[in-house]
């Protein structure tokens, strides 16, 4: 079943298109991934989706319902939650606080009780730090408060924005093997990551963003096996610069 749907999708800042006719659908229960280097659109993207952005032209469905400039909080409602860049955790809550915040939209208690220890059990490092407050925890202790929190309210698609930013090769490790349990209990998952390599391990499909628009797409294995998206973006060989390698003139450099 499909679970969302962006067609024609166009969005500006001012009189500048970042978004450029966008058209790209997801399947429920998939994690599917967007690679694209910086600027390339991809956190403008998930914030339309979220509601946060408007979109300009185009529409976006979820489970069939349109929801393009819908109130961020309906469609929190309906069942999308953003993880966003930069984890935007409550610096002067408390971890437990923080939680309650992310679980605004169960109003019984008890639920809500389950709904923590539930992440809790998924994090067991913020567990003994309950009452302390969000600021004085590590990055890799905010990242899994911040995935926490949109984990409270019950998410049937999570989008995250650079989940492993700032962190140890350790704990990017962990922050993905998280994403793949989260997965596996039922959650579909966006995700937007630098990290090509661990996006394309995880996911089942995969975009790639250049300048707004779709430049490549398709199973993730068959993208990380891509020469261009492995010279690009996992790596691979020698250095290519990335504005021209997707011009088509790209000269490869020692």
């Amino acid at each position: 079943m499909e679970i969302l749907s962006l067609k024609a999708l166009e969005i500006y800042y001012d009189k500048i298109k970042v978004i450029d006719g966008i058209t790209l659908s997801m399947q429920e229960g998939d994690i599917v991934t967007m690679l694209g280097s910086n600027g390339a659109g991809k956190s403008t993207l998930l914030k339309v989706i979220s509601g946060i952005l408007f979109c300009d032209f185009g529409h976006i469905t979820f489970y069939g319902r349109r929801i393009e400039n819908m109130d961020p909080n309906r469609i929190v409602k309906l069942g999308i939650t953003q993880v966003p860049e930069g984890r935007r955790i409550f610096p002067e809550l408390t971890v437990k606080e923080n939680l309650w915040m992310g679980g605004f939209t169960i109003k019984d208690r008890r639920k809500l009780k389950e709904k923590m220890d539930y992440v809790f059990e998924m994090f067991p490092p913020i567990l003994g730090r309950q009452e302390t407050d969000a600021r004085f925890l590590s990055g890799g202790e905010q990242q899994m408060l911040a995935i926490g929190r949109a984990l409270m309210s019950e998410p049937k698609l999570l989008l995250l924005d650079e989940p492993s930013m700032g962190l140890s090769p350790i704990l990017t490790s962990e922050i993905f093997q998280t994403i793949e349990r989260i997965n596996k209990e039922g959650v579909s998952v966006f995700i937007v990551e630098q990290n090509a390599r661990k996006a394309l391990q995880i996911a089942v499909y995969g975009y790639v963003l250049v300048k707004g628009r779709i430049d490549k797409h398709g199973e993730a294995k068959a993208l990380a096996a891509d020469k261009e998206v492995r010279e690009a973006y996992l790596g691979d060989g020698r250095y290519i610069d990335r504005k021209d390698l997707w011009k088509g003139k790209a000269s490869l450099k020692k």
